[in-house]
């Protein structure tokens, strides 16, 4: 039954990188508060525009239909709202309209679409999920999808899954079809999904984990304990947890690779926890990192770090002035540096890029959305995700072009394991 109606007040608090988290004005959000508690992030899309897609798309994550299986060009996407965030999972794409909807397509095998596919052919096309919230961002990972509220809720659906298989989502073992609340004390204002973990920033500056922690990518689960939660359980790693740092550290920002973390705090240090095998981290050594570390290679007294990607085994990062870094492997060309390039064990410029505003990857390839309103990609070929319209490897960035992006703007790229989702607005928009 719902709840009785209220007279209620609207009180806001910014987010962003040079203002730290405001408390609201009034008594604190909670799930019976008097107050609707809206809140804003940086990272919020702020441009409507259209979808773009392209690359492998055998599960429906091309939103085509079931005729349509690759794209080797971005094409468009027929929507019935604009969007203002695109998000490619692993094998589904997930969109959200300047309403605050959400439209989901793809793979639907553990639920990460979030809405009832038994119709053939129907998680072949978008299709809204029933959400009464609105929705202010989201984020997916190989198997799950996750949406945060504008009042600072966050709602997940699909599974997460370790190297053993499914692991649950927020009960043990099991899995939602649809949105289900994550159980949270604070409000939340930022989200970001690897492959199997998601990371929430709160109001109040806290960084809290949920999903799969063998790879050390929750930041708060010792390696005895990653395996499925050891004697603790599965409860350890899908009830939502603060990370601990020492000292008294405020994030404003986090982001995530595939089995990786990355936390900006509001004096501009970077943390960093997850799998670091290929120095993807940044640190010196290749052990993996089970709680946060401070990256001393980020430390840099002239500018500051604003975007993190990681892709399965490599980091791209952008900072303020709009420079494109790689770091980690470098086979098939993933870190944008040229030919027989051996791992970079810190961030390395990536030349022959403009100034750039978005920085994303997929397992092995990576893109850069510049300013201007241009894409650059590199990478590996082998799934048609560069919009070069071959199978080559591209070791340098490439800027992508097609008869969809002629006369349009890029606003921001997304990509996942065989395929690449664009947001773009036509330029007379501008």
């Amino acid at each position: 039954m719902p709840a009785k109606k209220t007279t209620k007040r609207k009180s806001e608090a910014v987010v962003d990188g040079d203002k730290h988290p405001k408390k609201i004005k009034g008594d604190f959000c909670t799930a019976s508060d008097r107050y609707i508690c809206s809140f804003t992030h940086r990272s919020y899309g702020k441009e409507a525009g259209q979808v773009l897609v392209l690359g492998q798309g055998d599960v429906g994550q091309l939103g085509h239909g079931e005729d349509v299986l690759q794209r080797k060009k971005p094409s468009l996407v027929s929507l019935p709202e604009k969007t203002v965030q695109v998000v490619a999972g692993g094998m589904h794409t997930v969109c959200l309209s300047e309403s605050g909807h959400v439209y989901t397509f793809g793979c639907n095998d553990e639920g990460a679409l979030g809405r009832e596919t038994t119709e053939e052919g129907s998680e072949m096309v978008p299709g809204k999920v029933l959400l009464d919230e609105k929705v202010v961002q989201v984020s997916a990972g190989d198997s799950h999808t996750a949406a945060l509220t504008d009042d600072g809720t966050v709602f997940i659906w699909g599974a997460f899954r370790d190297n053993n298989g499914v692991i649950g989502l927020v009960e043990p073992l099991k899995t939602s079809k649809v949105p289900v609340k994550l159980p949270m004390i604070e409000p939340v204002v930022k989200i970001a999904s690897g492959n199997d973990h998601i990371v929430m920033v709160t109001l109040e500056g806290h960084l809290y984990t949920v999903g799969t922690g063998e790879q050390g990518q929750l930041g708060r689960v010792a390696e005895v304990f990653s395996n499925r939660g050891g004697r603790q359980g599965l409860d350890r790693l899908l009830i939502p947890q603060i990370v601990i740092v020492k000292g008294k550290v405020q994030f404003i920002d986090a982001f995530c690779g595939s089995y990786v973390t990355f936390a900006v705090s509001k004096d501009g240090h970077v943390y960093g926890f997850g799998l670091s095998n290929y120095h993807q981290l940044g640190t010196k050594n290749t052990k993996t990192c089970f709680f946060p570390v401070k990256l001393a290679c980020f430390k840099n007294s002239t500018t500051s770090w604003v975007e993190f990607s990681g892709g399965q085994h490599h980091t791209v990062c952008l900072d303020a002035e709009g420079q494109v870094y790689s770091l980690g492997r470098a086979e098939y060309g993933r870190l944008g540096l040229g030919q027989d390039v051996e791992e970079k064990t810190e961030p390395t410029l990536v030349s022959g890029i403009e100034a750039a505003c978005n920085v994303t990857c997929g397992a092995s390839v990576s893109f850069a959305v510049t300013r201007e309103g241009s894409v650059y990609a590199w990478g590996m070929g082998t799934n048609l995700q560069l919009g070069t319209g071959e199978e080559d490897d591209e070791f340098s960035p490439v800027k992508m072009t097609g008869k969809q992006l002629e006369n349009r703007a890029v606003l921001m790229a997304s990509s996942g394991g065989q395929h690449t989702a664009l947001l773009v607005k036509d330029k007379q928009e501008s």
